[in-house]
């Protein structure tokens, strides 16, 4: 059960580059953290590499670096961006749906085929975020649901659990023709890449917002590689849902952290629908 430890780790890490990524935006744009988070993991990983070495590298690597790279690219603007627009614990919720959106995107790219628990799954998730807004029943059945789509945050994180189910698959063909390190490393180089002509043209004087919250950035940086580290080796020992599926359990830790740290209001129903979807995340990766 390596790979479980790997995956809980890996969402422990998540969680707390959401808080970091919520303080960074106290004081920077959505294009500097965006880009900071991928800049500063390249600089993490790069001794890391230096120490392992360059894997021989085949054209499904450079297929999955190119479509994987520029999806996360996106998805990592649209991911900060929520995160500043709305609350954490009804924003984060949203991404426990990329295993469901998995079960059609997995046997379609990596040949990975949902099981019965998988479906029941998928039936807790959809429970799960209709009790996230759940007080807004009374103006309707459908209200809750309508509720979350109100709200900018959750709808650019809908966007992104989306991607990332095709996304996440990518990182499965990487892996597998390199090593969990050195695809890590070239993901988020590809990414550092193509974010930094976005953040030149959307953002003025980025250097100085950078140097001004560099401790914070950095650190928001050394989190997110290490955090992605994890997930890669995980998914060398078993099937890329399971993987995200643990890994979406940041969301409840999302949830906790944005009440007592931000002190988000509404707890007890985003609580209760954050569980129930993480609880349809566990039936997946049986």
């Amino acid at each position: 059960m390596t790979w479980l430890i790997f995956g809980i780790l890996s969402a422990f890490f998540e969680a707390v580059k959401d808080v970091l990524g919520k303080q960074n935006l106290k004081k920077s744009d959505e294009y500097v953290v965006a880009w900071s988070f991928s800049f500063f993991s390249v600089i993490f990983l790069i001794p890391w590499v230096f120490y392992t070495g360059i894997p021989t590298l085949n054209s499904q690597f450079w297929l999955a670096l190119l479509i994987g790279g520029s999806i996360n690219a996106v998805t990592a603007l649209l991911y900060i961006k929520a995160i500043k627009l709305s609350d954490l614990s009804l924003t984060l919720p949203m991404v426990a749906l990329t295993p469901l959106f998995m079960l059609v995107t997995s046997p379609l790219i990596v040949g990975e085929y949902p099981k019965l628990f998988d479906y029941i799954g998928i039936l807790l998730i959809v429970a799960g975020s209709y009790l996230l807004n759940i007080k807004e029943k009374s103006k309707g059945y459908l209200a809750p649901f309508k509720a979350l789509l109100d709200e900018p945050g959750p709808k650019l994180m809908l966007i992104v659990a989306l991607l990332w189910s095709i996304a996440a698959n990518c990182d499965k063909i990487g892996v597998t023709n390199s090593y969990p390190i050195f695809w890590v490393f070239s993901l988020f180089g590809t990414m550092s890449v193509l974010l930094l002509p976005v953040l030149l043209h959307k953002t003025s004087n980025p250097g100085r917002q950078i140097l001004k919250q560099l401790p914070m950035l950095a650190a928001m940086g050394f989190i997110n590689a290490t955090g992605i580290i994890f997930q890669m080796q995980a998914l060398t020992l078993t099937f890329v849902v399971r993987v995200i599926a643990i890994k979406r359990t940041s969301v409840l830790m999302g949830v906790l952290f944005g009440h007592f740290i931000f002190k988000e209001k509404d707890i007890q129903e985003r609580l209760l629908g954050a569980g129930i979807m993480i609880l349809g995340v566990l039936f997946i990766s049986l």
